[in-house]
């Protein structure tokens, strides 16, 4: 069985936990380390549909020179 969630490189968990929770902190979700069952599936969703588009934005900023 193999997780949908899991960190293709090791050495990145620590970043992406942390640009986890300031995306978080940008759109106002309380999010915690731990235990997060306080919270709804579109608050959880948002923070990762956030993540998402800013890797990508990165990402095409990165191959385009900028």
């Amino acid at each position: 069985m193999s997780s949908r969630n899991r960190v293709e490189v090791p050495e990145a968990k620590d970043a992406m936990n942390r640009f986890k929770m300031e995306v978080a902190s940008e759109l106002g979700v309380p999010l915690t380390n731990g235990y997060n069952g306080n919270l709804t599936s579109a608050q959880n969703g948002s923070v990762g549909g956030e993540m998402v588009r800013k890797m990508i934005k990165r990402q095409e900023e990165s191959m385009a020179g900028k």
